[in-house]
């Protein structure tokens, strides 16, 4: 059963930083490129950053440029996503995804994990 869960989100203060994880299980996690999107509260869903097979290449969106870092650790099968200096726009649950190809649509989501940045 492909599986990817999520772990990490929480409330936090404006400027902390915070890494979110995620989990993957059933099926070669070195095998897929992989991705994390945000949904705030009330908006769409929105992609933030993706990562290749290796984790060599990676692409954010342009609002994510700068403060987020996406990483990998194959040996694991666990994504991350690194936030610095969160602000309150930040806030919503974010989702890990699995990929066919960079910038591709998922094909498999995450259940998420809720963020809160408090000012």
């Amino acid at each position: 059963q492909v599986q990817l869960v999520e772990s990490g989100g929480g409330l936090v203060q404006a400027g902390d930083s915070l890494r979110l994880s995620c989990a993957a299980s059933g099926f070669t996690f070195r095998q897929w490129n992989m991705g994390w999107y945000h949904q705030a509260p009330g908006k769409e869903r929105d992609v933030v950053a993706w990562i290749s097979v290796g984790g060599r290449h990676a692409e954010y969106a342009d609002s994510t440029k700068g403060r987020f870092k996406i990483s990998r650790d194959n040996s694991n099968n666990t994504l991350y996503l690194q936030i610095d200096n969160l602000k309150p726009e930040d806030t919503g649950t974010y989702y890990c995804v699995r990929i066919a190809h960079i910038k591709s649509p998922p094909t498999i989501w995450g259940q998420g994990t809720q963020v809160t940045v408090a000012v």
